[in-house]
């Protein structure tokens, strides 16, 4: 039997806490007991820095039931700097890791075809959503949206899946080869390479709380997930550069044509229409290299991409 942790990052989840781990207790005893799992699997909670007592009831967890463990960062780093320290922290403690949300959209009843495929020989299983019936026409559409933008931008992702996956401590060793502080774990690891299949489940509704990925924070994702994987926007630039100049290649020709017939007029149009186009794509073209140039300044200076504050497991339990 194989020894499978839950790698669970929290940030302000005290609402959903109770419920998660009653839910996650039951389903780890239930594996057990099926003799699927080892009775050393363990549910860790990695707390991102929570401003509300998050850190207290899973310290309660913890010493009412050594099955609970958690993990402290000193300070909130984000939701995928937290799943990384969670799954680095966890990596040489077990055989293979399984992350979810804390919210419990994802179903835990996937877990079984999950350690199926993962006994069958696979070091990554991917939780996929078969369906986005829980979704509004909004949210289904600008995230169907999202994963088609990161493919054409030549960032390989797995359609509908988030964060919701199996990995072995293989895969996960593949994944501390990768240093930079910029992550998007969701390009990152399908570059591992390892053997990797898929389970196919519906997602739920929050047990309680609030999604704390809005539409703001979906952009950004989106843009960090962009720059951090690809340099195709910055292609796209000189593309557009190429494109423009031989657009004014054009112009200057028909121009000169029309000065020669003695057929120009004096205006003030398209001198005005063309000073903004070229200003605004100048100017996005500069936001867009000083993203990278900030990223590039990020990864230079080397920085912890997390620091673990308190590690509660078997040994303080004891």
């Amino acid at each position: 039997m194989h020894t499978i942790y839950l790698a669970i990052p929290c940030y302000n989840e005290k609402e959903v806490l109770p419920e998660t781990s009653r839910q996650l207790k039951e389903k780890m005893f239930s594996l057990i007991n099926d003799k699927k799992i080892s009775p050393n699997s363990r549910i860790v909670f990695i707390d991102d820095g929570s401003k509300d007592n998050t850190w207290e009831i899973i310290s309660s967890l913890h010493q009412s039931d050594p099955i609970f463990q958690g993990i402290k960062l000193s300070h909130n780093k984000g939701h995928q700097n937290a799943l990384l320290a969670g799954l680095m922290t966890l990596k040489d403690r077990c055989d293979a890791v399984i992350s979810l949300d804390a919210d419990l959209q994802d179903d835990i009843n996937a877990f079984d075809e999950m350690i199926d495929k993962f006994e069958d020989g696979c070091e990554i299983v991917y939780g996929v959503r078969s369906a986005r019936k829980t979704d509004t026409f909004f949210k289904k559409t600008t995230a169907e949206g999202f994963y088609k933008l990161m493919n054409a931008m030549g960032v390989e992702t797995v359609y509908n899946h988030a964060d919701y996956r199996l990995m072995s401590r293989k895969a996960l060793c593949g994944l501390a080869e990768f240093k930079e502080v910029n992550l998007f774990l969701r390009g990152i690891i399908p570059m591992i390479g390892y053997k990797s299949d898929s389970v196919y489940y519906e997602r739920h509704e929050r047990l309680a709380g609030e999604s704390k990925y809005p539409l703001k924070k979906m952009l950004a994702f989106a843009m960090e997930g962009i720059t951090s994987l690809s340099i195709k926007p910055i292609r796209l630039i000189t593309e557009l550069g190429v494109a423009i100049f031989g657009v004014s290649v054009i112009m200057l020709i028909y121009i000169l044509v029309r000065h020669f017939m003695g057929a120009t007029i004096e205006g003030w149009s398209s001198i005005a229409v063309s000073v903004w186009a070229i200003g605004g794509l100048q100017l996005l073209a500069i936001g867009i290299i000083g993203e990278y140039l900030g990223k590039i300044y990020l990864e230079t200076k080397q920085r912890p991409r997390f620091i673990i504050e308190t590690f509660l497991n078997d040994d303080s339990s004891k």
